[in-house]
């Protein structure tokens, strides 16, 4: 379930597909936030999630009058570790001063309708442990610990 989302000046921002134009802005918010420049990285999201297959993978921004405010990219993936196809966010990313205006529930909004529109009833992700942000953000969402429980180990 999707929350209501709460309407303010940012109302006014579109949610939409990106384009290639949108990367270096995509880019330099990203590094606004984590101090990490991703530029390879950001354009192999693009290519993968932006450029192809339109119709189960999603690379959505926040566009304010030309400048990206945030984006939020996932897919559908079916069948992976004995579950049903489902959408899987892989990355949220709101510019700091916008968050906690509803921004971020309405790219999450947003995707969630295309995964509907894809033919998926939940939606899934991962995030950090430590990541306290970040879950707290999905948890106002909706989102619930799901079913699997990730495991790993180093290979050193």
């Amino acid at each position: 379930m999707v929350r209501a989302v709460r309407a303010d000046s940012e109302t006014a921002i579109e949610i939409r597909p990106a384009t290639p134009e949108d990367i270096p802005a995509v880019i330099a918010l990203d590094q606004d936030v984590t101090s990490l420049l991703k530029t390879a990285y950001w354009h192999d999201m693009f290519d993968r999630f932006g450029a192809q297959r339109q119709d189960v993978r999603f690379f959505l921004v926040a566009d304010n009058g030309g400048r990206i405010d945030g984006f939020i990219i996932g897919e559908v993936r079916a069948w992976e570790f004995g579950s049903s196809p489902s959408g899987w966010i892989f990355a949220v990313q709101v510019r700091p001063r916008l968050r906690v205006r509803g921004l971020g529930s309405r790219l999450f909004a947003t995707i969630c309708d295309r995964f509907r529109a894809a033919g998926v009833d939940r939606v899934r992700t991962m995030v950090a442990r430590d990541n306290t942000v970040i879950q707290s953000f999905f948890r106002s969402q909706g989102m619930i610990a799901g079913p699997f429980i990730e495991l790993e180990m180093r290979l050193d």
